[in-house]
């Protein structure tokens, strides 16, 4: 169905980039908030600093000091320090204008946009291009009280204001067009002392929250009896000997180090007293790489969503900022179509490489994309094996087995056909599945109950500004 709306010339003038598309005059006559007194956001701040791209020969794994990068910002305002990268401390000194400070919000720019984390300690942390640092003017606006504020207008603004690519982002400018209102510090004071009990109260049910990929590597420890404790020590140790025919114990002839480490040599073994099986033994048929796409393949008037490798967050398909593609394009691509138990793996980009996602919709029009690959298996428990691959040996697999291609990190098909796989009977897999969802379903309740406080502080947050 084709959209419409009217306007003028004149009004195209007033946004910096001339943009003519139907979401933002939507979001500019129906989504902008309109106070009787308001500020820009830009003239609330202190200071801002916006990025610098780092290379990739820059980033080391060994190191103290953090990037924020494509980072996916976890709840109640923190960083996932699992997904960041790291820098030789000297940066610190070379760039010291790119270094988050103690109180200051970030804001995700890229991928992960309207993604906010409040900084509460002076971290050896430097910002990237993808990410936007701020002070509040503290004198104009309590930095809390911003906080929560532009945490639900970016969530009401989201998609009016990104842009498509073919990734999304959020334009600085327009970020800092953002209207918000005047609110006396009296009132922004009182509001927050409001809200300080209701944070206190998600604090200690956040103390209660167990990650996924901790409850997967607890089950499975338990079950087969890995030793996680013996696994951390020997992924520590820097120094061992390596005779030369063991560079032969790989296809490639690999002779990197973390090849041949004590730890890599550990988890196979421990696999191999399971079993003696590989991934290739339980698929049922080849493993599929992703397809590639156009600017012009996108349709939003149709219903085929595009996974792309932005989408397999937090170990799970998640459809935000997926979009749609036309009905030629999935005419064309039946073949890349996922159903109910495939499983997807991030097969590139340094920090989405290892992770998993599996599909249990019975009713779904997506089509899996680039540098993503998709497993199905026959005669073998598909949750099981998604379980499996998040397990810290699994990924640890993948981490030592990932090859350097242009200027990234790939893992490919005939890599993970090779993978140990254990051969239990579907009976032992599904009791497995069972004991790993009983404590996954409790991690929901308390989520949902943290989902419940903030929501009284998104409705204390409207109320404040409701009429002004």
């Amino acid at each position: 169905m084709l959209k419409q709306f009217k306007t003028t010339l004149q009004k195209f003038s007033t946004d910096l980039f001339l943009r003519n598309d139907l979401k933002f005059f939507d979001y500019k006559n129906n989504f902008e908030r309109k106070f009787s007194e308001s500020f820009r956001l830009k003239e609330i701040l202190k200071y801002y600093y916006k990025w610098y791209a780092f290379k990739w020969d820059d980033f080391k794994t060994d190191w103290d000091v953090f990037v924020l990068k494509w980072v996916d910002f976890i709840d109640w305002y923190e960083i996932d320090f699992n997904s960041v990268n790291y820098l030789p401390e000297d940066f610190l000194d070379e760039y010291k204008r790119f270094k988050v400070s103690k109180d200051e919000i970030v804001i995700s720019l890229v991928w992960s946009i309207w993604k906010i984390a409040y900084i509460r300690e002076n971290y050896d942390m430097l910002l990237n291009q993808n990410n936007i640092a701020l002070k509040v003017d503290e004198e104009k606006y309590n930095s809390k009280f911003f906080l929560y504020l532009i945490d639900l207008f970016l969530k009401w603004m989201l998609e009016k204001l990104y842009n498509w690519s073919w990734y999304s982002f959020l334009r600085i400018e327009e970020l800092f067009n953002i209207i918000l209102p005047k609110l006396s510090l009296p009132t922004q004071n009182e509001i927050v002392s409001k809200i300080e009990p209701i944070e206190q109260k998600i604090k200690e049910l956040k103390s209660q929250i167990k990650e996924q990929k901790d409850v997967i590597n607890l089950v499975f420890a338990r079950d087969f009896g890995f030793d996680l404790e013996k696994f951390e020590k020997l992924k520590s140790q820097k120094n061992f000997n390596l005779n030369f025919f063991e560079f032969a114990n790989n296809i490639d002839v690999r002779q990197s180090v973390k090849f041949h480490r004590e730890a890599w040599k550990f988890v196979i073994s421990e696999l191999q007293k399971i079993s003696n099986k590989k991934v290739k033994d339980f698929i049922s048929e080849p493993i599929v790489l992703w397809t590639s796409v156009s600017p012009n393949d996108y349709d939003e008037n149709w219903d085929f969503y595009y996974i792309s490798m932005a989408n397999i967050k937090n170990w799970k398909f998640e459809s935000e900022n997926s979009q749609l593609v036309s009905v030629e394009y999935s005419k064309k691509n039946q073949n890349k179509i996922v159903q109910k138990d495939d499983i997807l793996i991030a097969r590139s980009w340094e920090w989405t490489i290892w992770k998993v996602a599996i599909i249990q919709d019975d009713e779904i029009n997506w089509i899996f994309a680039d540098f993503t690959m998709r497993i199905r298996l026959e005669n073998y428990n598909s949750l099981f094996a998604y379980y499996y691959f998040s397990t810290e040996y699994f990924q640890y697999i993948v981490e030592v087995n990932k090859k350097w291609l242009w200027n990234n990190t790939n893992i490919f098909p005939s890599q993970i056909r090779e993978f140990p796989l254990p051969d239990i009977s579907l009976l032992e897999q599904q009791k497995i599945v069972d004991e790993i969802k009983q404590e996954l379903d409790k991690q929901e309740i308390i989520k949902k109950d943290i989902e419940k406080e903030r929501s009284k502080i998104d409705m204390l947050i409207e109320e404040s500004i409701r009429g002004i």
